[in-house]
């Protein structure tokens, strides 16, 4: 097998802050296209949207008078289908993962953690649990200046049931947890646990045969050069390299945007019990398997 060459881009990446900001879901798209195909694929869309604009973007497909366009886009006579995935991180079980995991060495914590605990902490405190669980685990840009004090402040409050017994062990985890921001201290190059950068790369690379992929990804502050460095270190050198581009610049790109920005809003939807079974069903076969969902 030869190498591949795949086009990426995301939605709703926000750094390491995964609760409190403006998406609760980072989508990760990869696409295997020709750039002939790809610049069809924009074209067809111009053609049928009819917009003015510039630059075409995910919102243009995501408009009500639009929706026609978006279910040929996904539909299985398509451009995309069989062409593109897209890796779906659901910010705050990711973020309960990390902390079950990190501080627990019980990862599998989180899904009760995320079933049971609105209900049994109240929204108020789960909200402040979830936020400062993510300052305690984040390594750049904290507003916390205590955050292992912070944390414990939240989980000191009893709960009911099997929720205490999880409390309990965060309250016994605290060296763990001091440990780790001891290691944040003495080790500036640290790939930091919350990076839902990482996973979804992973997950892009290992969905295309041959013996190595290459990705082209629209520019990115995220993907500095030590940044490309720590991700191959990571994946090995099935990662051929990463060359960052202006989506502008490169239809596949442009495709790859496409796909993340709607499969972020539909998933988003589905989270807050506002999903679209059409948009749903035609948006599942392009899913990876491993996204960091709740099944």
């Amino acid at each position: 097998m030869s190498a591949v060459e795949i086009a990426c881009d995301e939605s709703g990446s926000e750094g390491e802050k995964l609760v409190g900001g403006e998406t609760d879901v980072f989508a990760h798209a990869s696409v295997r296209l020709s750039v002939e195909a790809a610049e069809a694929c924009v074209q067809e869309i111009r053609d049928r949207i009819r917009s003015p604009a510039v630059e075409y973007k995910a919102n243009h497909l995501l408009r009500a008078k639009n929706r026609p366009v978006l279910v040929w886009l996904l539909g299985p006579l398509g451009p995309i289908h069989g062409h593109a995935r897209v890796h779906l991180t659901d910010k705050t079980f990711f973020l309960l993962g990390k902390l079950t995991g990190l501080l627990l060495g019980s990862p599998d914590l989180a899904t009760t953690l995320y079933r049971d605990g609105p209900g049994a902490f109240g929204q108020a405190r789960w909200d402040a649990f979830l936020e400062a669980g993510n300052n305690l685990l984040r390594v750049k840009n904290r507003r916390a200046v205590r955050p292992v004090e912070e944390f414990l402040s939240v989980v000191d409050d009893p709960s009911t049931g099997v929720l205490s017994e999880i409390l309990e062990r965060f309250r016994q985890a605290t060296p763990r947890a001091e440990a780790f921001r001891a290691k944040v201290r003495d080790d500036p190059q640290m790939i930091p646990p919350l990076d839902s950068w990482l996973p979804a790369i992973v997950r892009a690379v290992a969905g295309w045969e041959g013996d190595s992929v290459s990705i082209v990804h629209d520019e990115q502050l995220t993907l500095s050069e030590a940044r490309v460095s720590q991700l191959k270190a990571v994946i090995g050198d099935r990662l051929a390299g990463i060359r960052l581009v202006d989506s502008r610049s490169d239809a596949r790109v442009q495709v790859a945007d496409f796909l993340a920005g709607v499969a972020r809003r539909i998933a988003s939807d589905e989270l807050n019990h506002q999903g679209d079974a059409e948009l749903i069903a035609a948006l599942r076969p392009y899913v990876d398997p491993l996204s960091i969902w709740i099944g």
